[in-house]
């Protein structure tokens, strides 16, 4: 049949290359979207590379800097909500430009802390707060505006400027750290988390507002209380929850992990910026995948792979395993979240996409931000990570079969 493709079972349209056949102002909100993630994903997990240094410097617990993380996960998740009911009514721009200022603000203050509270303040709330307007929430909703037939792997190339953003800010953040200490690290962040806003300013008065045109989908039209009452939300709800348990803890304690392991102290901070780069292929090649066959196998993929590696983890814990570790989890690590708007989009429609998106990833960054702190804890009773270690690949595997209850879409 002309201009079909046959998949499966199914007659699908065929869509064109998504970089060869898209306008110049197409490209441009690619290009914003991937430089925003940029500074964002960098600047966001830098805490992890400086939790030891900090707490040794003032004689602190780690479960100080945990808490510090669990405010954070708590002020983001809040502020993504907020956040993803903005997007779907304002040009996403402006919410970009105002929170890459508020985080400038707070991260460019920690190079001055001398008080637990002041990280609790400045890290957990100020930095937080910015840091939930600079996320994947707006950038999706602004995706899925210009790219709705392409949403997985447009996304997935927005979302690579996370991975490649940790890899080259913390890389360079390393360095820093090494050669001046942690609090020029945080001078530098805010520094570089300042760069974009006067283009987001300027691109505020072109971009196109208000919800993604609606597909002709029986669901696109749901009101917000009936998605609510639907199984398939809280299944999604359970599957990110449990997800970004296991991302934050491991952002937070990889590094000192290897360090408690004998890692040299510069491999140690590099492997964060590592775990960028296998993320960075991860999300790409997870967008394609998505757009190909649908979103639930790459979504149970990525939780089998963790099961491996935290069982894994539990078995080998010598510097090269801990390396191989954190390449691999890197994989995974932002798979979910190319993923999130194409099934919120499939289960629910477009109409309510950056409300319900935001609260699924409130939730993710809310049982994060409860790891990261648990995690810290159980390490300062027990000396070990093992306990979670253990937990999280559990949990791993009630993931999997979380997304073998999913609703399957005909493609």
């Amino acid at each position: 049949m002309p201009g079909f493709r046959r998949r499966r079972d199914s007659l699908v349209p065929r869509t064109p290359g998504l970089i060869r056949h898209i306008p110049l102002a197409g490209l441009a909100i690619l290009a914003v979207a991937f430089a925003v993630l940029f500074v964002g994903g960098g600047t966001r997990f830098a805490i992890g590379l400086v939790l030891k240094p900090i707490a040794e410097d003032f004689g602190w617990d780690r479960s100080v800097i945990g808490a510090a993380v669990a405010i954070f996960m708590l002020t983001t998740a809040v502020a993504m909500v907020v956040v993803g009911r903005l997007a779907d009514r304002f040009a996403v721009s402006w919410i970009l430009a105002g929170g890459l200022v508020l985080s400038a603000c707070g991260i460019a203050a920690m190079a001055e802390i001398t008080k637990p509270w002041q990280v609790l303040v400045l890290y957990g709330i100020v930095f937080s707060a910015g840091n939930g307007a600079v996320s994947i929430i707006p950038v999706g909703v602004m995706i899925m505006r210009r790219f709705p037939q392409r949403a997985a792997s447009a996304n997935g190339i927005a979302i690579s400027g996370m991975g490649l953003g940790q890899l080259v800010i913390i890389s360079g953040m390393t360095a820093v750290l090494a050669a001046a200490g942690w609090r020029p690290v945080f001078l530098g962040l805010g520094a570089i988390t300042l760069i974009l806003v006067p283009f987001l300013i300027w691109n505020g008065s072109k971009e196109q507002r208000g919800p993604p045109k609606p597909q002709p989908d029986s669901s696109a039209a749901l009101p917000f209380m009936e998605i609510l009452r639907r199984p398939v939300f809280w299944i999604l709800l359970a599957i990110y929850a449990i997800c970004g348990a296991q991302d934050f803890f491991v952002s937070t304690h990889v590094v000192a992990f290897a360090s408690d392991h004998g890692a040299d102290p510069l491999l140690a901070g590099n492997l964060l910026a590592f775990m960028g780069l296998a993320g960075l292929i991860g999300v790409v090649a997870t967008g394609f995948w998505s757009d190909f066959s649908g979103p639930l196998a790459p979504l149970a993929a990525s939780f089998v792979l963790r099961i491996l590696l935290f069982g894994g983890i539990l078995l080998v814990q010598d510097p090269l395993t801990i390396a191989i570790f954190a390449l691999l989890f890197g994989i995974t690590f932002w798979m979910s979240a190319v993923l999130l708007v194409v099934l919120v989009r499939d289960a629910f429609g477009t109409r309510h996409l950056g409300t319900v998106s935001g609260l699924i990833t409130s939730v993710h960054h809310i049982c994060g931000g409860i790891s990261a702190f648990s995690g810290a804890t159980v390490f300062d009773i027990e000396q070990s990570y093992d306990p979670v270690f253990l937990t999280l690949g559990i949990a791993a595997a009630l993931s999997v079969g979380l997304v073998w209850l999913m609703p399957r879409r005909r493609q």
